[in-house]
C-alpha cells in the first residue's frame, strides 16, 4: 500500500519534511507519496499530514485564506495522524497568545511564541522522548514552548522542565525541528505504530 503524505507548503521546511517522511516509511517497508499542500482539495486525499515550521502568522493566514484550515480540522477529526512542528505547533494549538494567529484548536495547549529566544539563540539538545530508546538530537530555532496542556494531552518530552513535544489524539506536535536532522524517529513515532503491520496505528 502506498501512503499519501501531505505537507503544508505555504511556508517552511517542506522538502526536509518530505524527505523525512519518505525515509520513515521505507524504514517500515511502506512507500510514501508526498503531496505539497498550497490549495484546498489536497488534504482529503492524504493519509498523513505534516504542518512544518515557518512564520506562524503567515501560515495561519494562508491556511484560512486558501480554505485549507477546515480540511486539516476534518483530517484530525477523522483520527488521521498529523505531525506539527515549531510554527505548526503554534498554528494547531488551542491558544497562541497572539491575536494575529488564528489557531486551529487541534492541540489542547497554550503556546508562547519564540520562548526560547531569537534566531541567534538557536541550539541543539539531546532530548529524551517517550517511545524512543535513545535521546533525539532536537534542533530548536526560535522555538515556542508549551506552557499549559489539557488533561488528555500526553507530554512526550520536556526541556528545561517545559514541554516541547506532546501528543493529543492523532496529533504529535513539537517545539523543535525533527526534519533538520537525519534522525527520522519522531516522524516514525508520529505516523507508524510499534505494530508495523498497521502503519497508521498509534
Amino acid at each position: 500500500m502506498t501512503l499519501v503524505a501531505g505537507v503544508v507548503a505555504v511556508q517552511g521546511d517542506v522538502s526536509e519534511h518530505a524527505d523525512a517522511i519518505r525515509r520513515a516509511g521505507r524504514a517500515h517497508g511502506e512507500e510514501v507519496e508526498v503531496r505539497e499542500i498550497r490549495d484546498a482539495g489536497v488534504v482529503p486525499d492524504c493519509d498523513l499530514l505534516l504542518v512544518p515550521g515557518g512564520e506562524s502568522t503567515t501560515i495561519s493566514r494562508l491556511l484560512h485564506e486558501e480554505g485549507i484550515a477546515p480540511e486539516i480540522v476534518a483530517h484530525v477529526e477523522a483520527d488521521k495522524p498529523m505531525l506539527a512542528t515549531c510554527a505548526g505547533l503554534i498554528v494547531t494549538s488551542r491558544d497562541a497568545k497572539d491575536d494575529r494567529v488564528e489557531t486551529l484548536g487541534l492541540v489542547d495547549a497554550s503556546v508562547d511564541r519564540n520562548a526560547f529566544g531569537r534566531q541567534k539563540d538557536s541550539f541543539e539538545a539531546p532530548l529524551d522522548v517517550a517511545g524512543l530508546d535513545e535521546p533525539f538530537p532536537a534542533v530548536f530555532i526560535r522555538a515556542p514552548v508549551i506552557d499549559e496542556v489539557g488533561d488528555d494531552v500526553e507530554v512526550l518530552a520536556t526541556w528545561d522542565e517545559r514541554p516541547v513535544a506532546v501528543r493529543d489524539g492523532p496529533v504529535v506536535a513539537t517545539s523543535f525541528h525533527p526534519e533538520l536532522t537525519p534522525d527520522v524517529r519522531v516522524h516514525r513515532l508520529a505516523f507508524f505504530a510499534a505494530d508495523e503491520a498497521d502503519p497508521l496505528a498509534r
